[in-house]
Parts: C-alpha cells; sequence; structure tokens
C-alpha cells in the first residue's frame, strides 16, 4: 500500500496544486461541518458499497446528500448494494471508516474497486477530501481527482447520484 506518502510524492511529481487543513479527527459529516465551516470549496461523503455480485465501490457525493440507495445501482452501473464491511475497507483501500476518500484508490489494485464521482463533484473547482486520514483535508479539484484516479489505474465513473427528497 502506497498510503499517504505515496500519495503526497504524486501530488508533488505531477506538480498537482492544492490546499491542506489540518484539524482535529473527524467521524461523521455532522463533526466534519464544524471543522469545515471555514474551508472554501464542496465538501464530501463517501460511501463503501458491495454490490449483490460481490463488486466493490466507493461513492462520492456532496456531504450533505442523502443517497437513494435503491435508485443507486442503476445511475451507477451495478446490482443491488449494500454498505460494505470494515475489513474489507480495510483490506481494499488501507483506510478505515471515517477516513474514507477516493484518494484511498492509490491503495487499491487497479479493479479491485469502481470509484463513483458525483457530477457536480467532477465538475467543482475544489472538492475537500481526507489525505487517507481524518485529521486533514486537501482541496482538489473535481478533475484532478478524476486525473489522479486515472493515473492509478482506476476508471472512476461520473455519475448523477440519486438523492432522496427532504422530509
Amino acid at each position: 500500500m502506497r498510503g499517504e506518502a505515496g500519495l503526497r510524492t504524486d501530488l508533488d511529481t505531477l506538480e498537482i496544486p492544492f490546499a491542506e487543513h489540518e484539524h482535529d479527527a473527524v467521524f461523521t459529516v455532522a463533526e466534519s461541518d464544524a471543522v469545515h465551516a471555514a474551508m472554501p470549496g464542496a465538501h464530501t461523503k463517501n460511501l463503501f458499497l458491495k454490490d449483490a455480485g460481490g463488486a466493490f465501490w466507493l461513492v462520492t457525493v456532496p456531504s450533505d446528500a442523502r443517497v437513494d440507495l435503491k435508485a443507486l445501482p442503476a445511475a451507477i452501473g451495478s446490482k443491488r448494494v449494500s454498505f460494505g464491511k470494515a475489513e474489507d475497507m480495510e483490506r481494499l483501500l488501507g483506510v478505515t471508516p471515517g477516513s474514507v476518500t477516493p484518494l484511498a484508490a492509490i491503495n487499491a489494485a487497479p479493479g479491485s474497486i469502481t470509484v463513483v464521482l458525483d457530477e457536480v463533484l467532477a465538475a467543482a473547482g475544489t472538492v475537500n477530501v481526507h489525505p487517507l486520514r481524518n485529521t486533514a483535508t486537501l482541496g482538489l479539484s473535481g478533475a484532478t481527482i478524476l486525473d489522479l484516479l486515472r493515473h492509478w489505474g482506476h476508471r472512476p465513473i461520473v455519475a448523477s447520484i440519486p438523492v432522496q427528497e427532504p422530509e
């Protein structure tokens, strides 16, 4: 696993600009709201999923999105999905719950997981994601995140992620 050191090497080697913010550990979107209030750009929520066919998915959406898990499979081209186990997340991505990020794909063998980025984030100038730990946030463009995923051998999907209507 290449980890955060490998990520930083790639950012440096590829000359990718980013903003960095160190902060207290955050484990939920609610906890991150207070920390991220001063950070410009889009904030994210990550869903580590396994489909009925056994394939793993990492879906990154805006932090305030309430994803419609019943409609999600049709939007991303998968079978019925459920949340993946922490052990699988650690084995495939090298991160634990609370530190999930599309950047963890640096640790995943190509083809072992499909990374999906919501189309709003893909088009955003600044997307705030963890650098494989929940005590920091990096601000990168959506296009840069997609470029990094491709650089690591993945074929990211950009999709309109279905959300539940507010109650």
